[in-house]
This record gives structure tokens, sequence and C-alpha cells, in this order.
């Protein structure tokens, strides 16, 4: 049986229309849904990826969490892509347009509840050919009915 997803984002960061969003897939107790949440840049905006290669840069940073027992597994982080920039003597490697970071969420079996939450922030850094943003981090929350 599928999970009905609540709620999924569509939050709006910024007057750039940078978003953050996320779906969590069916949740059945005792078994592993995958969940993904997307950092959405417009044309023209970078973020630094989780690790930008170069110690000035602040790395995107997602952190997820739950309660009630809920489990979440470790973050995976899609591969930046390496790019050169006027403002740095070698490449940083950025993220562009819709990036998925995704993980696991596991319901215990003895789970009481009909629903489950998980709170997800991105923290990371925008940036454009000329000029790197101050650090943002925004929120979602992703709610499915737990089967």
């Amino acid at each position: 049986m599928a999970a009905t997803l609540i709620f999924g984002g569509g939050i709006v960061l910024s007057a750039s229309a940078q978003s953050v969003s996320g779906s969590l897939g069916t949740v059945h107790k005792g078994a592993p849904a995958r969940a993904t949440v997307y950092l959405t840049l417009p044309g023209g905006v970078h973020a630094n990826s989780n690790r930008p290669g170069n110690e000035y840069q602040i790395p995107t940073v997602v952190r997820a969490s739950s309660t009630r027992g809920v489990k979440v597994g470790r973050v995976a982080y899609p591969r930046g892509r390496n790019r050169k920039f006027a403002f740095s003597e070698t490449p940083i490697n950025v993220y562009e347009g819709r990036v998925p970071f995704t993980f696991t969420v596991t319901v215990p079996p003895g789970f009481q509840g009909k629903t489950v939450r998980v709170d997800v922030s991105v923290r990371y850094q925008a940036c454009t050919e000329e000029v790197c943003y101050a650090p943002k981090s925004k929120t979602v929350a992703l709610t499915a009915n737990v089967q």
C-alpha cells in the first residue's frame, strides 16, 4: 500500500527562487523507505557541493532527523561538477540546477502512529560567477502515512 505524501516542500528560500522540496515514498513498518530532498537552484546560480575541494568554500550539508524510534539513514550526496571561476585559482566542485539528496527512513515494526514525519535541513552557500552570498539553512518536513 502506498504512503500518501502529505507535505513535500516548495519552500521559497530567497528572492532568487532557490527552493528545497522533497518526497518520501511508501512507508511500511520495519522496512526502509527511500526519501529524496531536492535543492533547486535557478540558472546562473550554483552552490558549493558537499566536497567543494577548497577549504575556504562552505560545503552543502543535509541533515535529516525524526522521532519516536524512526531511523534515518546517512544522506547520499550526488557528485558535483568541477568549475573554474574568476574568483578562485583552482576549480571548485559545485551543484547546479535540481540537486537530489537521498536517504532511507525506517519505521520500527512496533510503531504506533499513523503518520511519520522527517525534518530535513539543507545548509548551502549560493554563488554566481562573481559573488558568493551568505550561507543559508532551510528546512522541509516530509510526512507520510505508515502502513
